[in-house]
């Protein structure tokens, strides 16, 4: 479990400057945010939370209101390898088999979501 350690103020200006106009993150600016605060992507849940900062437009169609493509074969093969036993993807396994297949995260989410 992750305990947030206060943000100074340089980590607390790249977080509100990465902010949407309704005060809101998006899911790739939320990853684009970790990188630049020195965190994993992961505690940026906890963060926002902290915050009470919304992460909106999940790539891989978790939530938000993104349009989806078709699926891809290939992705499905290899992130069917990964599903554990609910056959739900680990955000961390999509982001990995995007990487890994040169695909972009649409690709792998409309996959997800197909």
């Amino acid at each position: 479990m992750f305990f947030m350690k206060r943000l100074d103020d340089t980590q607390m200006d790249l977080l509100m400057t990465n902010l949407d106009a309704d005060g809101r993150l998006s899911c790739l600016k939320a990853f684009k945010v970790a990188r630049l605060i020195g965190v994993k992507p992961k505690e940026m849940d906890a963060i926002t939370k902290s915050l009470n900062i919304k992460i909106t437009n999940c790539e891989l169609g978790v939530f938000g209101k993104l349009k989806f493509i078709d699926m891809d074969d290939k992705i499905y093969n290899k992130l069917s390898e990964n599903f554990n036993q609910g056959n739900k993807v680990e955000c961390q396994v999509a982001w990995h088999t995007a990487r890994d297949k040169g695909a972009s995260l649409k690709k792998v989410g409309s996959t997800i979501n197909n």
